[in-house]
C-alpha cells in the first residue's frame, strides 16, 4: 500500500511549516486493511488561515475547521483532498450537531471525538501508525467498537449507532456486545436524525455483499423500526403454500439475490420493497392466504418510503414501476404479444431487463431453486421481438397535428382521446399502425358524441394500462414463471 504523492505533498508542507500532520480516520483503517481508500483527510494543528497560507490553492466555506486543497491529481478521490485543524466538539443538543466546534490542542484529544477505535488511528506520510485507542486491535478482531463510552459517543451523534451496523456490515465485522445493549436502550435517538443522513448509512448497506445480514443486524439492534418500519411489519407474516419463507424472509432472500449477482440499486431496493403490501392486503390463513392487488398497494407504499428517505424523483419513479409490475402474468402459448406489448409500455423499455432480475429476485426469495427457467428466456426472447412495436402514442404514425388538419377541429382533449383509442388498437396489431387506417378510424371515431369518445378513450386506457395478469393468488403457480 502507497500513501497518494499528493496526500504526502500536503503533510510534508504543513511539517515543513511547522505544523503536525497526519492521515486520519477512514482512510488509514482502510489502508491498515489493504483496501483502496475512496477518500484521503488529513488532520493537522495548524489552523484554518495558516493552512491556506501554505496552500493558496485551496477553500474554507464552512465552519467545521475543514480546508480543501486542491490538487494537479487526475484522480477524482484526489483532486481535492481535505484537511481538518485538531478539534474538539463541544455538547450535543440535537444529537446530530455540536454545539460549537473548538480547536484542540493535540491529536489526542482530536481523536478521543471520533465514532469508532478502528476509525481513530492516525498514520505519518512514513506509515508511522499513531494509535491510541487500540483501533489496530479492534481491526485484527475485526470487532466495531466506540472510543470510549457508547452511550456518550451516541448521544453526540445518535447516527453513529447506524454507522456501526454498516460498518459491521461492509467490513464483516462484529459489533461489541456492551455496544450493541447501548444501541437497543438508545435506538429511540434515531428518530432526530435526518432523513437523508439515514437514507446515505441505509442505501450503503443495501450496496454491500452483505445486505441481509445489515438489514437483520438494523433489526436485531431495534434500529429497522426507524429506518423502514414498513419491512418490519413483514416480520413473522406467514405466507401461503407457494412460499417457504415468511414475508420478511422473503424480501430478505430476494434481496440477497440480488447482491449475489451484483445488481444495481433499483433492482435491490425493488426486490427488496415488491412485496411490502403484504401485511397489509393479506386475506385468510395458512396455504390458501391471499395477498390480492399487493403490487398495486406496494408500488404506493414504495413511493411514499422513497420519498420519505428522499431519494431522486427518477429513482422513485422507476423504483416504484417495477414493485408495481413485479407480478406480471406469463405462461407459453397463453399470453400474446399485445399483453407483451402492453407490459413493455407500462414498465418502459429501459426498464425491461431490471424488472426481469426482479422477477428472478422474486422466484429465488420463494424458494424455487432456478432463478431463470424456460418460460422466463422465452419471455425475453418475445420482448425483444415486440419492443420495436408501437407502445405509445408518439410512436403512432399520425399525430395531434394531423388530426387537427384532418378533422378540422382545435386543439383539446379531443384529440387525445381519439390518440388513446387508436393507440388501443395499435397495441393489439401493430401492423395497423398506418396512416391510412389510423385516418379512418380517427373520422369514425369523430363521430362519436363527447360522451360516447370520452368513455371509449376510458376503456382503451384501462385496456393499455393493464398488463393481463390474474389477481387471483389461488393461482399463484400461474404467476411464477416455472
Amino acid at each position: 500500500m502507497v500513501i497518494p504523492k499528493e496526500v504526502k505533498h500536503i503533510i510534508e508542507g504543513l511539517n515543513k511549516a511547522g505544523f503536525e500532520a497526519y492521515i486520519v480516520g477512514g482512510c488509514v483503517r482502510d489502508f491498515l486493511l489493504e483496501k483502496e481508500p475512496n477518500d484521503w483527510d488529513i488532520t493537522t494543528n495548524a489552523k484554518p488561515e495558516e493552512i491556506q497560507k501554505i496552500f493558496p490553492n485551496s477553500f474554507y466555506e464552512n465552519k467545521f475547521l475543514t480546508v480543501s486543497i486542491k490538487t494537479d491529481s487526475k484522480e477524482p478521490k484526489l483532486a481535492e483532498v481535505e484537511i481538518t485543524t485538531y478539534r474538539s466538539d463541544a455538547k450535543y443538543s440535537d444529537k446530530r450537531h455540536p454545539d460549537e466546534v473548538k480547536y484542540a490542542e493535540t491529536l489526542q484529544e482530536d481523536l478521543a471525538r471520533r465514532d469508532f477505535t478502528i476509525n481513530s488511528i492516525a498514520m505519518d506520510s512514513k506509515k508511522k501508525v499513531i494509535d491510541l485507542f487500540d483501533g489496530k486491535i479492534d481491526l485484527k478482531n475485526k470487532v466495531i467498537k466506540t472510543v470510549g463510552d457508547p452511550e456518550e459517543r451516541f448521544n453526540e451523534d445518535a447516527l453513529r449507532m447506524l454507522r456501526a451496523v454498516r460498518f459491521a456490515t461492509t467490513l464483516n465485522f462484529e459489533i461489541e456486545e456492551k455496544t450493541k445493549a447501548v444501541i437497543i436502550k438508545n435506538s429511540i435517538w434515531l428518530e432526530a436524525v435526518s432523513q437523508e443522513r439515514i437514507r446515505d448509512e441505509f442505501l450503503k448497506i443495501i450496496m454491500s455483499d452483505r445486505p441481509v445480514e445489515g438489514i437483520e443486524l438494523l433489526r436485531e439492534l431495534n434500529l429497522l423500526k426507524y429506518v423502514l418500519p414498513e419491512l418490519l411489519d413483514n416480520y413473522g407474516v406467514l405466507q401461503n403454500k407457494h412460499h417457504i419463507y415468511d414475508c420478511y424472509w422473503h424480501a430478505l432472500k430476494a434481496l440477497e439475490f440480488t447482491a449475489k449477482k451484483k445488481l444495481n440499486i433499483y433492482v435491490r431496493l425493488a426486490s427488496l420493497l415488491h412485496d411490502i403490501a403484504k401485511p397489509r392486503v393479506k386475506s385468510g390463513a395458512g396455504e390458501e392466504a391471499t395477498f390480492y392487488n399487493h403490487e398495486i398497494v406496494g408500488a404506493k407504499m414504495t413511493f411514499q418510503i422513497l420519498n420519505r428517505l428522499k431519494l431522486p424523483k427518477k429513482d422513485i419513479e422507476k423504483i416504484t414501476k417495477l414493485v408495481r409490475w413485479h407480478l406480471f402474468y406469463y405462461n407459453v402459448g397463453e399470453v400474446g404479444d399485445a399483453s407483451i406489448r402492453r407490459l413493455v409500455k407500462n414498465v418502459g423499455t429501459e426498464n425491461i431487463e431490471e424488472l426481469l432480475q426482479v422477477r428472478q429476485a422474486d422466484r429465488i426469495g420463494s424458494g424455487v431453486p432456478k432463478a431463470e427457467p424456460y418460460k422466463l428466456r422465452h419471455l425475453k426472447y418475445l420482448i425483444d421481438r415486440v419492443s420495436q412495436d408501437p407502445i405509445s402514442a408518439k410512436m403512432l404514425k399520425i399525430n395531434g397535428n394531423d388530426l387537427i388538419k384532418l378533422l378540422d377541429i382545435k386543439p383539446g382533449p379531443k384529440i387525445g382521446q381519439i390518440l388513446d383509442v387508436l393507440l388501443g388498437y395499435v397495441l393489439d396489431n401493430p401492423e395497423k399502425n398506418n396512416k391510412e387506417f389510423l385516418s379512418a378510424e380517427a373520422l369514425k371515431l369523430a363521430k362519436l358524441s363527447d360522451k360516447e369518445l370520452k368513455k371509449t378513450a376510458e376503456k382503451s386506457k384501462a385496456e393499455k394500462s393493464q398488463v393481463e395478469t390474474k389477481r387471483d393468488e389461488m393461482t399463484k403457480q400461474k404467476y411464477w414463471v416455472t
